[in-house]
């Protein structure tokens, strides 16, 4: 190249940058003006999202002030209260690292309300988590201890039932529920299903506070009819109903309408036996999309009661000026503060507060 033609492209060149530097200069100014203008014409929004942001605060974190004992506090029970276990205990972890817990399992491995209860008047734990009301002869015997038990409502929960996902039946009735889990229906013809045996399943009473709030309150009867089946988990009558085409079982809402291998079932009181209501918000997801999507529960309908199963859970504590009493009366206030309720409600429980 010639020197003259070397100046010339050094001239070229440098016009050419100074008309990017000013084209990229007004295209920034442009942007830099519509955004001012854009963040000054939605003041009033980001001043409401401050506000909101303050006002909400609490529900992000616990309020230090809250007093707790400092020590290591065993408690057990319900395994209803398992999904808002770790995000709970996180929290209170990051806010009060002197109040520490310790979930503790029963001797023979099968926690529930009434083993959990057990073990708190056994001096076994300084609370419990109940998914049912204590029972007039846990009072007593506590009473009998030479202390009283307490239980502290802090959310509502609802029991779904579930069958196999190819079963052709829509809903059930409360009587029809009833007289399934008492032996009075055996197969699914007589109560407008299929020509197929029913299968139900249930855990253990005796064990677990949901399995005795269904049978003592939506059942109404002392003991499940003989053909049904009794599991020792939640996770063994999911996969029980799942691999049985009659098959029936029962938990906790937020446990059932996230699995995907069975069907919850929309509910209609006696008295209305076409107003069936889903346990489930909107339509139910099975298979790929509800493992990309899982279920949630039908929280209107809970909070509300038009769906007609639903209870309150409790931290049950013993009055008896202990630092195990100050624990579970921490634990329940924890529960019921803004955070704890918004807990409760991602967890994929009903706050009631």
């Amino acid at each position: 190249m010639t020197q003259k033609n070397q100046v010339s492209f050094m001239i070229f060149a440098t016009l050419l940058a100074v008309a990017f530097v000013a084209t990229a200069f007004g295209v920034l100014s442009w942007v830099a003006g519509g955004g001012a203008l854009l963040r000054k014409s939605d003041q009033s929004g980001e001043a409401s999202d401050q506000n909101n942001r303050s006002s909400s605060s609490a529900a992000n974190s616990f309020d230090a002030s809250i007093s707790v004992p400092s020590g290591l506090f065993p408690y057990g029970g319900s395994t209803t209260w398992i999904p808002i276990h770790e995000p709970l205990n996180q929290s209170i972890s990051s806010t009060f690292p002197e109040f520490q817990l310790r979930y503790t399992l029963p001797a023979d491995g099968r926690p529930g309300s009434g083993a959990g209860i057990q073990m708190l008047m056994a001096g076994q734990l300084a609370f419990a988590e109940s998914s049912r009301p204590l029972k007039d002869d846990e009072y007593s015997s506590a009473e009998q201890r030479g202390f009283s038990l307490e239980q502290i409502p802090v959310a509502i929960d609802g029991i779904a039932l579930a069958v196999h996902p190819d079963l052709d039946v829509n809903g059930l009735t409360v009587s029809q529920i009833q007289a399934i889990y008492r032996g009075e229906a055996t197969n699914w013809s007589e109560i407008g299903g299929p020509d197929l045996p029913i299968q139900a399943v249930s855990r253990d009473p005796e064990a677990s506070g949901t399995a005795k709030f269904f049978l003592e309150e939506v059942i109404g009867a002392e003991v499940y009819g003989d053909d049904v089946d009794i599991v020792a988990d939640l996770t063994s009558g999911v996969r029980q109903v799942s691999q049985t085409p009659g098959g029936i079982f029962y938990g906790s809402a937020p446990e059932i309408v996230e699995q995907c291998s069975i069907f919850p079932l929309p509910i209609a009181p006696s008295s209305d036996p076409q107003g069936f209501v889903s346990p489930v918000n909107g339509f139910v997801r099975q298979n790929e999309d509800c493992e990309a999507e899982p279920n949630q529960i039908n929280r209107q309908a809970f909070r509300e009661g038009s769906y007609p199963f639903t209870r309150q859970l409790f931290v049950v504590v013993k009055d008896n000026d202990t630092d195990e009493e100050a624990a579970g009366r921490a634990y329940g206030e924890l529960l019921l503060s803004p955070h704890g309720q918004a807990l409760i409600e991602q967890s994929g429980f009903v706050g009631i507060r």
